[in-house]
């Protein structure tokens, strides 16, 4: 299983240096929420990683269809505090580890 990265070409890069080379860039919503689609339908992918607030932009329903992504499993990381990644752990093991 691979991991992708989408998001913004600044966003991207710090996961290229760790080696990953499934980077999706992009500025603009609407080919970010492409790349995000055919990821889903993707089962070479495990994990998708995905500039949170990239992620609040997207539409409410594709919004919906990457939270209850079990494979691939969709991570919201940014600057602002997020609980995609906790509500991803949470539905995972059925277990909330900040508690």
């Amino acid at each position: 299983m691979e991991i992708a990265v989408v998001g913004t070409s600044d966003f991207t890069l710090g996961f290229q240096l760790a080696g990953i080379n499934r980077l999706y860039n992009s500025d603009d919503i609407e080919e970010s929420a492409e790349h995000l689609k055919d990821l889903l339908n993707d089962k070479s992918v495990g994990i998708v990683v995905v500039n949170s607030e990239l992620l609040t932009k997207l539409p409410e329903r594709l919004r919906l269809r990457l939270s209850n992504s079990i494979t691939p499993t969709v991570l919201g990381i940014g600057t602002e505090e997020d609980n995609t990644l906790r509500e991803s752990i949470r539905k995972a093991i059925g277990v909330d580890l900040w508690k």
